[in-house]
């Protein structure tokens, strides 16, 4: 049983109030599925698959242009097919907008760059019959790719239902990531067709990504044609891509492809990760009305850019009936109360962030306006205690805190909350309805209460239909199924308690291992970054070639230099708080910690660096919001390297 200060409790009437409690009732009656409490929903929802997912189809009344012949014939992993028969499409039920009126504002868009954008719902299937028409005119079909090197504003938005509405694929990077990044991610697409935007305002910083764009281009022979968004200096072509035709949904079977998606390319070619338009939309339904509660009369945001998938999570909002809030420049400027603002502002009922941005909230003490918050979402790293009590301390006991977990591999939340369940300090409420998640020990058997590789053991819609230009489904099959036959291995560690709850604590590929003892990294973060004067760190174990080494790498407050007696505080905590085994045994000051564009710490291309690849090689530069970070590491491995040399 998990123990922890409950920090917010479901309302007595949450299963007349909420949508997953109207979802139990309606099983009831229609299914004859008698499910007591939410432990009983989620055990039926992993063991009868093909009803739980044709009873999430039927209560969304999902729109088949031919009706499937089955839900689930076959559930073997790899290649379990999902709805065979069936044709759909994605941008159809994301434009019904269930609920909301043709003059009610579905699209309300903040940007550093320019005015705030407001689109009502006949004013978003508008712009996308222009741009379907307008893509069509320059030949783009089912299959076809669509590329946009954009910021999250409307127009990227548009241009993804516009592209999903015709079978097109769509895939899109922030302006911030490198042309080399996007040129790894796009050459093994091959677009058809280029929307990009001249430059963008980060804060009251412009950054013009002319350059950048003609070096995309210049590297992408498949493009055929290239529009341009004056975001930055104006001008463009944007406004051409028009045309009369009506509104249309290409009738596509459940996996067409729907868009692709990159793993974050640390290391090596990004993974081209291919959702598919059922899967993706079967998946959204489930966990942004039943698990997030959005419907009607909500104002959805996340912080994400168009290079995460939070930003294909979010957007997703109006297929619910939810308004969705689109954010685009630095959410620390002018400070970080700037996004708290604009929630009271604007109405925002669910505040989207990245744990790492409620703990530096945390840490300078930002004291958030009153607002009509009733959810906020945490994910893209592990929550520490902390950082729940701060949110309660912020916003007040309204808001129920979702902490999830999922990945870019799924598109969605393996584990998060649920209205039906309690919030409880530093753990993750359940695992979602459909996501039969497991710990697996060493010996790849299932375990309780103990830590234990995320697996997940039978399939689920949203799992990529393919990896883009893998005919033989190889590069899938190692990227997830090598280790355990038939079973999804994720990478991360998580503990799951007897009731459910669970703990994820950092990438099992990075995981520190002495003496036996395993440790996720989340737990070491959350002791090191609370000594005082620590604004980040990094740790990593070498363990190769006979080494047994502890690296600690730390971010200090301006002005703080690292010094014997810090050194000494930092390994007294980390004694106290896990074990002996776990003090480090080099302790280095550093600028920065390397980060992705979507915050996660780099621990695997820094182990890499120390042990002698070049940082070139051991992680993408362009996926990096910090690539000059590398170079400390750089420096560290060639003074190592000297000293070994000289014994």
């Amino acid at each position: 049983m998990t123990t922890g200060t409950v920090l917010w409790t479901p309302p007595a009437d949450v299963l007349e109030t909420s949508r997953m409690g109207r979802f139990l009732t309606w099983l009831r009656a229609e299914r004859g599925v008698d499910a007591a409490d939410y432990a009983e929903l989620w055990q039926w929802s992993v063991t009868d698959l093909a009803g739980f997912w044709r009873a999430v189809w039927d209560y969304f009344d999902v729109i088949a242009h031919t009706e499937p012949t089955a839900t689930l014939p076959d559930a073997t992993m790899p290649g379990a097919r999902w709805f065979p028969g069936a044709t759909l499409n994605y941008a159809e039920h994301v434009l019904r907008m269930p609920g909301l009126a043709d003059d009610d504002p579905v699209v309300l868009a903040y940007s550093q760059t320019r005015e705030p954008v407001t689109l009502t719902a006949r004013q978003l299937r508008d712009q996308v019959r222009r741009v379907a028409a307008g893509l069509r005119r320059l030949g783009v079909g089912p299959g076809d790719r669509v590329a946009a090197y954009a910021p999250n504003i409307p127009e990227t938005y548009v241009l993804m239902l516009a592209t999903a509405s015709l079978g097109a694929v769509f895939s899109s990077c922030a302006p911030e990531f490198g042309s080399r990044s996007v040129i790894d991610r796009w050459t093994q697409i091959e677009p058809k067709v280029l929307v990009a935007v001249d430059g963008y305002r980060y804060g009251d910083k412009p950054v013009d990504r002319r350059a950048e764009v003609a070096e995309i281009r210049a590297a992408l022979p498949s493009v055929e044609h290239f529009i341009g968004i004056g975001y930055l200096h104006g001008g463009g072509d944007w406004a051409g891509l028009d045309g009369d035709d009506p509104l249309t949904f290409a009738a596509v079977p459940f996996d067409h492809p729907l868009y692709v998606l990159y793993s974050s390319g640390t290391t090596g070619l990004p993974k081209p990760i291919v959702h598919g338009h059922g899967g993706i939309l079967l998946e959204h339904l489930k966990m942004l009305a039943l698990h997030h509660d959005l419907g009607p009369g909500d104002r959805f945001f996340w912080f994400t850019t168009t290079g995460w998938m939070m930003w294909n999570f979010l957007v997703s909002g109006p297929a619910v009936g939810a308004a969705i809030v689109l954010f685009d420049g630095n959410p620390g400027h002018p400070d970080l109360g700037a996004l708290w603002r604009l929630a009271a502002e604007q109405g925002i009922t669910y505040f989207g962030t990245s744990a790492p941005f409620l703990m530096a909230c945390r840490k300078a003490g930002v004291v958030p306006p009153p607002t009509a918050i009733r959810g906020v979402g945490s994910t893209g790293a592990p929550l520490p205690a902390e950082g729940f009590h701060w949110v309660y301390e912020a916003l007040g006991d309204r808001p129920q805190l979702q902490s999830l977990s999922g990945g870019t591999d799924v598109c969605t939340g393996f584990v998060g909350g649920t209205p039906l369940l309690p919030v409880i300090e530093g753990v993750i409420s359940c695992r979602a309805l459909g996501a039969r998640v497991e710990a697996y020990d060493a010996d790849g058997k299932p375990v309780l209460g103990q830590l234990g590789e995320l697996v997940v053991t039978a399939p689920m819609p949203s799992m990529p239909v393919g990896f883009w230009n893998d005919p033989d489904g190889r590069r899938y099959f190692e990227a997830y199924f090598d280790v355990y036959p038939g079973v999804w291995r994720h990478g991360d560690w998580i503990t799951i308690a007897e009731d459910g709850t669970c703990v994820i604590t950092g990438r099992s590929d990075a995981t520190l291992n002495r003496g036996g003892v395993r440790l996720g990294t989340a737990e070491f973060y959350t002791v090191v970054e609370n000594v005082p004067g620590i604004v980040d760190s990094v740790v990593v174990h070498l363990d190769a070639d006979g080494q047994d080494e502890l690296l600690l790498f730390v971010v200090l407050t301006e002005g703080l230099e690292l010094d014997d007696e810090l050194r000494g505080r930092i390994r007294g905590e980390l004694r106290a708080a896990l074990s002996p085994r776990h003090v480090p045994d080099e302790i280095h000051q550093v600028r920065a910690v390397p980060r992705t564009l979507s915050a996660k710490k780099l621990e695997v291309p820094v182990k890499r660096i120390l042990t002698g690849t070049p940082a070139d090689r051991a992680a993408a530069t362009g996926a990096l919001v910090n690539p000059e970070s590398l170079t400390a590491f750089e420096r560290l491995a060639a003074s190592r390297q000297q000293e070994r040399d000289l014994l």
